[in-house]
């Protein structure tokens, strides 16, 4: 984890997705939780930040750090923003917890030129693991909740998502999975150890220009 002005420290996962993004662009962080990453990235990379977050206990944290958020949904509020309006739009764990993935991975690459999106992993052999021998639903460590609920509604695996990716046309520029202690590995097509070995992925997208 890296430390960050406020004391607290920046996920691993964060970490890695702000690596991703240049100084100075424009980014737009959709369920930005407290802000973490957008105040990461403004204060080491000068960046034009925004955010949407659902909860209005975090739109008060991030507006508590001066932080331009405004309270919104996912699934509602993403369809007004005009095309290409801003240069990096980042859904990190927010994904699976949306009504409809397909629709909101569509207009992640039309509102921004450039999109990233992170995701817990359920194809991970832990996950399968728990699932063969306990006989339930595994909880993710990441969110602590249970089957009845957990938020999300979505559950996908490293390559279901490469999958819908292909199929919706969306250009899949780097793949990256993540496991407990923080090692990375680069996901190449329809990695099948990449989807056992990452507890987490992330992947920078943008429109298939042909």
């Amino acid at each position: 984890m890296t430390n960050i002005a406020s004391g607290q420290t920046l996920r691993s996962d964060l970490k890695l997705i702000s690596d991703l993004i240049p100084p100075s662009s424009r980014v737009l962080d959709i369920g930005c939780g407290d802000g973490a990453l957008l105040s990461f990235l403004a204060e080491n990379k000068n960046i034009d930040a925004r955010g949407i977050e659902l909860s209005q206990e975090g739109v008060n944290a991030c507006v508590a750090k001066g932080l331009s958020v405004i309270q919104g949904n996912a699934d509602t509020d993403l369809i007004d923003y005009p095309s290409n309006a801003f240069d990096y739009v980042v859904l990190s764990q927010t994904l699976q917890a949306t009504h409809n993935p397909k629709e909101i991975l569509t207009t992640l690459v039309r509102i921004g030129k450039n999109a990233i999106v992170s995701f817990v992993n359920f194809g991970h052999w832990r996950t399968r693991l728990s699932l063969m021998l306990r006989g339930r639903v595994p909880v993710p460590e990441k969110n602590g909740f249970n089957w009845y609920d957990n938020p999300d509604i979505h559950l996908c695996t490293i390559l279901d998502f490469v999958d819908l990716c292909g199929n919706l046309g969306v250009k899949i520029d780097i793949g990256l999975s993540l496991d407990r202690n923080s090692r990375v590995r680069h996901i190449k097509s329809r990695s099948h150890t990449a989807n056992l070995k990452g507890e987490q992925a992330i992947f920078l997208l943008s429109p298939d220009a042909s």
